[in-house]
């Protein structure tokens, strides 16, 4: 008697920055759990972009909103993220899109992403109609300027930015 071998674990990783991570990051990630068997979210080092929260505060952070989900690893990385996603092991990049605009700009990375590393497919899913105006630029301003942001992050990030911002 044969047996088939065991099929390989599927994993998915999701790169961003995530400053901060928000209820449409969330539901991406419960959304990439249905199809793939974990989840690595990885943090991008972008010294192009300031940052309202440090890398080890932003990992903290969803470290602790996914700290009862097993499947989900956070790890930050510097340079190509095709490297970095081929180093975890994932046979997926998957990104969120809220719209036309976001598509145009993926499009080009999972091109760009496709010639530097071919075997790595990109996925991408689409944002739920409800969490389509979130972004972490939009939470960021109205928490700055003392409005209540507490329907668009989950708890951890809605006590950090009451801390930061009082």
């Amino acid at each position: 008697m044969t047996h088939a071998a065991a099929p390989a674990e599927r994993v998915a990783f999701y790169p961003g920055s995530f400053d901060p991570m928000t209820i449409g990051h969330i539901n991406l990630v419960e959304r990439i759990l249905r199809v793939f068997d974990r989840v690595i979210i990885a943090l991008a080092q972008n010294v192009n972009k300031k940052a309202m929260f440090s890398l080890e505060e932003r990992q903290r952070l969803i470290e602790a909103v996914f700290a009862a989900e097993p499947r989900v690893r956070v790890v930050t990385f510097e340079g190509l993220m095709v490297q970095a996603a081929h180093a975890h092991g994932a046979a997926a990049v998957v990104r969120g899109l809220r719209g036309v605009a976001d598509f145009e700009y993926e499009f080009q990375l999972a091109t760009m992403n496709n010639l530097l590393l071919p075997q790595l497919e990109t996925v991408f899913l689409m944002t739920e109609k409800s969490h389509f105006f979130v972004s972490s630029n939009l939470v960021r301003e109205v928490a700055s300027l003392g409005g209540d942001v507490s329907a668009l992050v989950p708890a951890p990030v809605l006590l950090a930015l009451k801390a930061r911002f009082g």
